[in-house]
């Protein structure tokens, strides 16, 4: 099974970019997408950006996440 999790891009270098995601920031190639901003969300797989997501949905998508945490799953 595959997994994407949005990210929040904070910084942008060339083809990388450094996201957080859940509390962690990591450095992932950004050079899959066209247009990225800092601010936007992304979806980060394999340390690579492959879309760029829709804010509301993106916040929802992590609150999801959050709750499985806590929950322990």
């Amino acid at each position: 099974m595959c997994l994407g999790l949005p990210s929040k891009v904070l910084s942008i270098d060339g083809n990388t970019g450094t996201v957080e995601m859940m509390g962690v920031s990591n450095t992932v190639s950004i050079e899959l997408l066209e247009n990225v901003k800092v601010g936007d969300y992304v979806l980060v797989h394999a340390g690579c950006a492959i879309q760029v997501l829709d804010q509301e949905e993106a916040l929802k998508t992590i609150e999801i996440f959050e709750d499985i945490r806590k929950m322990g799953i």
